[in-house]
């Protein structure tokens, strides 16, 4: 993404390089390089919401179940809201095909993807910057292929991000779940980075994307204040992983990480998590839901950033002269859409 890059690079300020002398273990005497300064991301505090929601098999009725639960949201001071993944249509590779919208040419007409519509107008018409969960999008070039898609919108009803979901949910725990999101959903192959000005730029990813600690750790060192995740873990690996690999991303990078699942439904074919929670630098939980439908919010702080690197610089001891940077490699980012809904 273009807009992106030159914005996170706006806050990637470079401090002089120095250097500092150390001996290896065959007692050479040789350079060891000090990472660069990168300064807080955060420009000025922000309220991030999560829509925890009860998704049903009558897609309209999701669609109004999660524009009124972006209002409250609004209404209670979040100018971050966040949608959980497939907010539109119970999570299943057999749901897929049924409740997918055609996104491109963007913007798509209101029958081609009532969920765009929808979004586009309850950022604008509540002011915030909405991250929509994902829903199932159907490529217009090949009816069979299907992605899992995430929108984000800014306060003036226009798309300024479309992520697809790069890892594929492909797992096999023997007497517990076997999922193969592979036999519907073609991966994405793009990194979104998402500037929102006045507050700074986030990183936008999908449930199992978490898995993958790079995409993370270019995004943070990138620029992004926070890593959003809507996600549908399960009930077999949810309660072993979920909290554990939020705390781990936040934790890692020093930025703040929200997770954003559906609420649970004993009734559904596939049992969602749910504890939806967002999480500081230090790898706190600053707020979490259980598993039946809520919202939640908290107010994101440029200094609680600044303190957890203050404290433990790791930005300062990275050694790049004995692992590769992966932020130096050939990276793919989403570019900026084309055009945006008026």
């Amino acid at each position: 993404m273009q807009a992106s890059r030159r914005f996170s690079r706006s806050l990637l300020r470079v401090a002089p390089r120095r250097s500092v002398w150390t001996m290896d273990s065959g007692y050479k005497v040789r350079k060891m390089p000090v990472e660069e300064e990168i300064p807080n991301p955060l420009l000025q505090n922000v309220r991030l919401g999560c829509v925890q929601m009860q998704v049903q098999l009558v897609k309209e009725a999701n669609l109004m179940r999660a524009s009124k639960a972006i209002a409250t949201m609004a209404k209670n001071g979040s100018k971050i809201v966040v949608l959980p993944e497939c907010f539109n249509s119970p999570y299943g590779t057999n749901n897929f095909p049924k409740f997918a919208e055609t996104l491109l040419p963007s913007p798509p007409s209101k029958k081609a993807s009532p969920s765009f519509h929808m979004l586009a107008d309850a950022a604008k018409r509540n002011n915030v910057y909405l991250v929509g969960g994902s829903i199932p999008e159907r490529d217009p070039e090949m009816s069979s292929r299907f992605y899992n898609t995430c929108l984000t919108f800014n306060p003036k009803g226009e798309l300024i991000d479309t992520f697809r979901k790069v890892h594929l949910f492909d797992i096999n725990i023997p007497d517990k779940i076997t999922f193969r999101e592979s036999e519907v959903l073609s991966p994405g192959n793009k990194i979104s980075l998402v500037p929102m000005p006045p507050y700074g730029t986030v990183a936008i990813a999908i449930c199992y994307d978490i898995r993958f600690p790079e995409l993370a750790t270019i995004a943070a060192r990138k620029g992004a204040f926070a890593l959003i995740y809507p996600g549908a873990f399960n009930l077999t690996t949810g309660g072993l992983h979920w909290e554990l690999l939020g705390r781990s991303r936040a934790l890692d990078n020093q930025v703040y990480v929200a997770l954003c699942s559906p609420a649970r439904d004993e009734t559904a074919n596939y049992n969602a998590w749910g504890h939806s929670m967002i999480l500081d630098p230090m790898g706190r939980i600053s707020v979490k839901a259980d598993h039946d439908e809520t919202a939640l919010s908290f107010e994101l702080s440029s200094k609680v950033i600044q303190d957890s690197r203050d404290n433990i610089p790791l930005n300062k001891q990275r050694r790049f002269d004995v692992y590769p940077d992966i932020t130096k490699g050939d990276i793919q980012f989403e570019e900026p859409p084309e055009s945006t809904f008026d």
